[in-house]
């Protein structure tokens, strides 16, 4: 088994070279994070013309954003029906056709900006691990088609010839999404930023906020950054500062495996297509190829925890029974991120103070969230319209059982790879 080693960072093709905070800043808008939310919102303002510092504690794309599987799919992790069933009728039906143009947007970007991310759009297949997950795809395509999707839903033998595997009962295809290089689609963000005016820094870990004089005043690097307009855009990675608001989620691990390149006539039989995939067990997994031919399979659960040994165990078992062929190729590259869960699936944005709002909990489906709603709220701040914003804003929002729900989680994908067998157990 390989150490840990993110395959994205190996192969990022977009690394701004910035520094960190060194010098007090004024701005119209000040961004806390260099994710997808917080570089879609900085490249937003910077386009208006509005001057923007974004301040990272890491490094552009430390969190989620560069350890994303790379799915750029429409819509949420909730079918349609489920999302308006939580928000109400107008909320919701707003929110999934928001999220539905979601790929058009990041693919628009990519184009616009000649983002170097290794952009594919041939759809996404949301694969059935069970009779029981197809029934579920056919409620999904009904729901889907009922609001104008172009979804498809293609048979076992189609699965098999798409994905190269047999082990599947069907699929439902999205043609509108695909899959890009999530650190480079970051990173390229983040450049399109700079480059139309947005500053940047990076190792600049925010350490306290305060409203004072009808500003915000966040301090960083023993500096201060002063802005009307204040985005907490730090998602499943926030650190605590003195006077911020705390996101609450749930923290849930997502653990990734890559193998070495595959040969020609490997790739040309396993997802020839070079579709993303995802399937529909509760424990939910995900396949798919970069560029060079790598084979990466995800799973819940956190390789680097005390699960480690049984994670890697159940990527090699699900690589065997996927593809018996190949099963034994190393795994080149394995990592981890963390996944912010709300109790709803459904993303949050918390105006905790004036002109300041946090944006966070996509419970597993970062890009185009991530770049549709902080480009939304970039411009619901800097216009003083919250209806910019597809989602309600509150005031206060609270998960009960935070570190209980974190280790059921934990234990139930340990629990489910060392135990179960199947397709993609």
């Amino acid at each position: 088994m390989s150490k840990m080693s993110n395959l994205w960072e190996h192969t990022k093709a977009e690394d701004l070279s910035v520094t960190r905070l060194s010098a007090d800043r004024t701005a119209d808008l000040v961004v806390i994070g260099a994710g997808f939310t917080g570089c879609s919102a900085a490249l937003e303002a910077a386009r208006t013309g509005a001057s923007t510092v974004v301040l990272e504690a890491e490094t552009i794309a430390h969190g989620g954003s560069g350890r994303n599987v790379g799915l750029v799919n429409a819509g949420l992790w909730l079918p349609p029906d489920d999302v308006v069933a939580v928000m109400g009728e107008a909320e919701g039906t707003r929110l999934v056709e928001a999220l539905g143009k979601g790929p058009s947007a990041v693919f628009s970007l990519v184009r616009d900006f000649g983002i170097a991310c290794e952009a594919v759009q041939n759809g996404t297949l949301h694969l059935a691990h069970s009779p029981a997950g197809f029934r579920d795809l056919e409620k999904r395509f009904s729901q889907g088609i009922q609001l104008g999707a172009p979804l498809q839903l293609v048979d076992r033998e189609e699965a098999s010839r798409r994905t190269g595997s047999t082990q599947f009962h069907g699929a439902l295809l999205d043609p509108r999404a695909g899959t890009v290089q999530p650190r480079s689609y970051c990173g390229g963000l983040a450049r399109s930023a700079v480059g139309l005016g947005a500053e940047i820094y990076q190792n600049s870990p925010v350490t306290k906020i305060e409203r004072e004089g009808g500003e915000w005043r966040v301090h960083a690097n023993g500096q201060v950054v002063t802005a009307q307009r204040l985005l907490l855009a730090t998602n499943a990675y926030h650190q605590l500062a003195e006077g911020t608001c705390a996101p609450e989620y749930v923290v849930v691990n997502f653990c990734q495996f890559a193998t070495a390149p595959l040969t020609e006539a490997q790739r040309a039989k396993i997802l020839p297509g070079r579709e993303g995939c995802w399937d529909t067990a509760l424990v939910m997994s995900s396949i798919r190829m970069d560029e060079s031919g790598r084979l990466i399979v995800g799973g819940m659960g956190d390789s680097e925890g005390l699960g480690a040994r049984i994670h890697g165990r159940w990527a090699r078992r699900k690589l065997r029974r996927l593809y018996p062929e190949i099963g034994d190729i190393p795994f080149e590259h394995r990592w981890r991120g963390r996944i912010a869960m709300t109790q709803d699936h459904i993303p949050k944005v918390v105006e905790f103070g004036p002109g300041a709002y946090a944006l966070f909990g996509y419970s597993g489906r970062g890009i185009c969230p991530g770049t549709v709603l902080g480009t939304a709220a970039a411009k619901a701040l800097l216009e003083e319209c919250p209806e910019a914003i597809p989602l309600p804003v509150v005031r206060k929002y609270a998960e009960r059982f935070k570190r209980l729900k974190r280790a059921y989680y934990e234990f139930g994908a340990s629990l489910t790879h060392a135990a179960r067998p199947g397709p993609l157990g």
